[in-house]
C-alpha cells in the first residue's frame, strides 16, 4: 500500500510538471503584411503620402489650402514661399518613412545648408509640434542638437549617418506620441526611435516637450496630429523629398 502511494505521487509531479505549450500563446494571430519587393515600395498595409505624382495627401499648413510645392520627375521640391506643408489626415502612433536630398552643390554652413524638417506631430500652426531635423550634415558643423537626425534642440543623432550633398537620403522612424491625463497633465511622454540611412541614430528618445527655438520645451495635450515637412527660411537652395508612407501603430 506504501509503494501504491508514492507511485500515485509521483505521478502527479509528473502531472504538474512544466511542459512547452504552458507557455505558447496562439492568438490573436498577427495580421498579414506583405513586405515592399524594394526599399523603395510600400508595405501592403502603409499609407503612401507622395508616390511622386501628386501632392493631394497634404494641404499648405497656414491655410490648409492645397499644397504649393513643387512636383516634377517622381519628387516634391521644397517651396520656401508657399510656406509648410502638413498631411491632410491626423495620426497618433505610427511608422513612417521618407527619403529626401540636398541639392548638389548646396552652399553655406550651419544651419543655413539644406535646411528643413519633419515635424512628427504638428500641433500648431507655424513650426509648432516636435522636430526631426532635416538638415546638410556633411562636413558641416553645427550645434549637434541642430545637426541631420537631432530631435530638434533636445536629442543629438548617437551618430551622423549623412550621405554626401546630391544623394539620397532615408529616415525611417517610429513615433509613440505622448499620453495626456483629463487634466493635460503628461501620463507617457512622447518617445521616438529613428534609422538614418539604415543606420540607428535615435533609440527610443523621449522628449521633454515640443519643440522650441528658444527656450525649454513643454508639452501641450492633444489627441491625433499631421505629419509636417518644414519650408525653411535659410538662403541654401531647397531640398527634394521622394517615397512618403506612413504606417498606423496600435
Amino acid at each position: 500500500m506504501v509503494a501504491a502511494v508514492a507511485l500515485t505521487g509521483a505521478a502527479a509531479l509528473a502531472q504538474d510538471a512544466p511542459k512547452p505549450e504552458d507557455t505558447e500563446q496562439w492568438s490573436p494571430v498577427p495580421p498579414v503584411v506583405t513586405p515592399g519587393r524594394t526599399d523603395a515600395e510600400p508595405p501592403s498595409d502603409a499609407l503612401v503620402l507622395f508616390d511622386g505624382k501628386t501632392l493631394d495627401q497634404w494641404v499648405a499648413t497656414k491655410d490648409k489650402a492645397p499644397a504649393g510645392w513643387t512636383v516634377a520627375g517622381g519628387v516634391v521640391t521644397v517651396n520656401k514661399a508657399a510656406g509648410n506643408i502638413e498631411t491632410k489626415k491626423s495620426f497618433r502612433n505610427f511608422q513612417l518613412h521618407l527619403e529626401w536630398r540636398v541639392p548638389p552643390g548646396v552652399t553655406g554652413s550651419g544651419q543655413a545648408r539644406g535646411n528643413s524638417g519633419v515635424f512628427l506631430a504638428s500641433t500648431g500652426p507655424g513650426d509648432g509640434g516636435y522636430e526631426l531635423q532635416i538638415l546638410d550634415s556633411y562636413e558641416n558643423k553645427t550645434y549637434v542638437n541642430g545637426q541631420a537626425g537631432a530631435l530638434y534642440k533636445q536629442h543629438p543623432p548617437l551618430v551622423n549617418a549623412m550621405r554626401k550633398p546630391g544623394e539620397w537620403q532615408t529616415y525611417d522612424v517610429v513615433w509613440t506620441a505622448p499620453v495626456f491625463a483629463a487634466d493635460g497633465s503628461v501620463t507617457s511622454p512622447a518617445k521616438v526611435t529613428a534609422f538614418h540611412n539604415g543606420v540607428l541614430i535615435q533609440n527610443d528618445a523621449v522628449l521633454a516637450g515640443e519643440t522650441r527655438y528658444i527656450g525649454k520645451p513643454s508639452y501641450r495635450p492633444y489627441a491625433t496630429a499631421p505629419i509636417k515637412l518644414q519650408a525653411h527660411g535659410d538662403p541654401s537652395p531647397p531640398i527634394s523629398f521622394r517615397n512618403i508612407w506612413v504606417r498606423e501603430l496600435p
